[in-house]
């Protein structure tokens, strides 16, 4: 057995080096097609995770909050003889605050699949620097608590995260704020709630984000002081952000949070429709271009397999007259397209790898800085699977036609 394998393994070797060129065609497309799998993933890949890191920069995996009810008629007749008539209905006037939420907070934090919970206060402010006016939004909470989260200090360009815990009325702003307001370190700036509440407060540092519009709008201040900007107590909370493990289980772990605490558990995707939609058609785009591509590479085995196929007839018949069964005449031919894909997929891996290094190396600029892609052993190995799958089916097609050969009639021709 061991001899009839050393044999067929001769024979195929024969075959490959006896048509050198045919050999390298076929390995070079399966190199091509390879070496685009592995590259195009890999940049889709790096280009989700970088966009992914810009959204959960501002944006928590799981939004805890009081949602809006509008508002419903003073009577409630349920009989079919009257119409109940609503005129101009609008958002009821209730309070956003969350009931207890330090003890939701605690509740939360147990959750084996949270990594990170924070309470905060969101409130809509106007900024005043003499006579210029920006309207924009401060997350009040605790800075190191909100750093976990969105890695604050990573964006700043000025400050230190610290310098807010020891200023009460601190505040660290945009850098889209600093430029509109002509304000640097240190300077003070008027905040002014929408319900009409004036706050002094003193610029401790300054961001820069992933998003202009954030950078011109947004900025942190320590709980206490967006509390008082919305004249309210110590504990008026308006939202609790929850980051977990897995941020793509955060729809079904949102349900479960919803539960918990009886509020509104918003999942990030949720939140950014038209990003995720994005997200999908991009991995969806990228996926079928790279599998195109390896398909084409499988096509000119096949059809290379075919041609080998056709000259060897002879050859074929020779051997199953000799007493070689169907079975080997299979494994001869399968394992030549297998040698072919292995030349070619080694060969894929190194282009790719080339390609990728260079890739990562350029420089775009902006906040992305150099090209979000690196080398993914995840999609490494799938390519290899892939492509060694791709290179059998299209060895085993023409080879089990080869095995049907009936050696008699080749001989009579």
């Amino acid at each position: 057995m061991k001899k009839l394998r050393s044999v067929n393994i001769e024979i195929a070797l024969t075959h490959l080096l006896s048509r050198k060129r045919q050999t390298i065609v076929a390995a070079l497309g399966v190199t091509i097609g390879i070496a685009m799998y592995i590259f195009m993933n890999s940049l889709v890949k790096g280009s989700n995770r970088y966009s992914d890191n810009a959204v959960f920069k501002t944006t928590p995996h799981i939004r805890i909050y009081k949602e809006d009810e509008m508002s419903k008629p003073l009577k409630n007749d349920t009989s079919q003889n009257t119409t109940t008539v609503i005129i101009n209905p609008k958002i009821s006037n209730i309070s956003k605050n969350l009931i207890n939420p330090v003890k939701l907070l605690g509740d939360i934090k147990k959750q084996k699949d949270v990594t990170s919970a924070t309470l905060l206060v969101n409130t809509n402010i106007f900024y005043n620097n003499g006579k210029s006016q920006l309207n924009g939004s401060a997350l009040g909470m605790n800075i190191m608590e909100g750093n976990a989260m969105f890695d604050i200090q990573s964006t700043m360009v000025d400050g230190q995260l610290q310098t807010l815990l020891n200023t009460p009325n601190g505040i660290i702003i945009g850098v889209g704020i600093a430029s509109k307001l002509s304000l640097k370190m240190y300077d003070n700036l008027s905040v002014i709630s929408s319900i009409g509440v004036i706050k002094l407060m003193k610029v401790v540092g300054i961001f820069k984000s992933s998003n202009a519009a954030t950078d011109k709008s947004k900025s942190y201040m320590n709980l206490t002081a967006a509390q008082q900007l919305q004249g309210q107590g110590p504990s008026f909370v308006t939202d609790i952000y929850v980051d977990i493990k897995d941020p793509e289980e955060a729809p079904a772990y949102g349900i479960v949070l919803h539960g918990l605490t009886g509020y509104t558990a918003e999942d990030w995707q949720s939140a950014n429709e038209l990003f995720v939609a994005g997200k999908k058609i991009r991995t969806i785009m990228f996926a079928c271009i790279s599998w195109a591509i390896l398909l084409v590479a499988g096509f000119g085995i096949y059809n290379i397999m075919n041609m080998t196929i056709s000259q060897k007839l002879n050859d074929i018949a020779i051997l199953k007259a000799t007493g070689f069964p169907g079975g080997d005449v299979v494994r001869i031919f399968v394992l030549e397209a297998l040698i072919m894909g292995l030349l070619g997929t080694c060969m894929g891996l190194l282009l790719s790898s080339v390609s990728i290094n260079l890739l990562s190396h350029v420089y775009i600029g902006a906040d992305i800085g150099y090209f979000p892609i690196q080398f993914e052993p995840s999609v490494t190995f799938q390519g290899i699977g892939v492509g060694m799958l791709v290179t059998l089916f299209a060895g085993y097609i023409p080879a089990r036609k080869a095995a049907k050969v009936d050696p008699i009639e080749i001989f009579r021709k």
